[in-house]
C-alpha cells in the first residue's frame, strides 16, 4: 500500500467551506482508504491506498466531498514520494528561519505549478521564491499577511494550487514516513 496525502483547498478557513475533520476521515475510510489520520484543521488527510494515480484519488475524493458533506473544494493529492521530493527540493530551506512564513504551494499538474512563477513579480525583499519540480516555495519573511506575493498567491495566481506552510508539510511528511516504517 502506498501513502498519500489529500490537500483540501480552502476549507475551515474564516467559517467557510466547513469541512469536520471526524466526517472527512468517516469519507476516506468509506471510499475504501485505509490508515486515514487527519492533520490539523485545515483539510490534510493521510491515508493509504493500492492505488497509485494521484489524480484518480483526488477526483474520487473531490467527488465523494461534494455529494456527501455539501462543500465544493478543489483536492490535490501527493504520494509520499512526491512529499519526500517536495521537502528535499526545497531551494529555500537556508533563509527561511521560521516554518510558520514559508508557504508551499502545490498544483495538481506542472503547468498550474510553472504558472506561479508570475508571483515574483509581487516580491519585496528579503521575499524569495523558488518554483520547484513538485512545488513552489514563498518565503514571507515579514509574515503572510503582509506579503504581496503572499496575498497574490493565496488569491487570484493561486487558484489553482493550495498552499501549506513548512511546518505543516513537515507534519504530514512525518506521519507518511512513519506509516510506510
Amino acid at each position: 500500500m502506498a501513502g498519500f496525502v489529500a490537500l483540501l483547498r480552502g476549507v475551515n478557513v474564516g467559517g467557510n467551506k466547513r469541512v469536520p475533520m471526524a466526517e472527512l476521515r468517516a469519507l476516506l475510510s468509506a471510499l475504501g482508504y485505509t490508515d486515514v489520520q487527519t492533520v490539523l484543521n485545515s483539510g490534510n488527510a493521510v491515508f493509504a491506498s493500492p492505488g497509485r494515480s494521484t489524480t484518480t484519488h483526488a477526483t474520487r475524493i473531490q467527488t465523494a466531498i461534494a455529494e456527501n458533506l455539501g462543500v465544493v473544494a478543489a483536492v490535490i493529492v501527493k504520494s509520499a514520494t512526491e512529499i519526500a521530493a517536495i521537502e528535499s527540493g526545497n531551494a529555500l530551506a537556508t533563509v527561511a528561519t521560521e516554518p510558520s512564513r514559508l508557504l508551499v504551494a502545490f498544483t495538481r499538474n506542472a503547468t498550474d505549478l510553472r504558472e506561479l512563477a508570475a508571483l515574483a513579480q509581487y516580491l519585496h525583499p528579503p521575499e524569495r521564491l523558488h518554483v520547484g519540480e513538485h512545488a513552489a516555495y514563498l518565503w514571507c519573511a515579514n509574515g503572510i499577511l503582509q506579503s504581496k506575493a503572499g496575498e497574490a498567491l493565496l488569491g487570484r495566481h493561486g487558484r489553482a494550487a493550495t498552499t501549506r506552510n513548512w511546518a505543516t508539510l513537515l507534519k504530514i511528511s512525518g506521519i507518511l514516513r512513519q506509516n510506510a516504517a
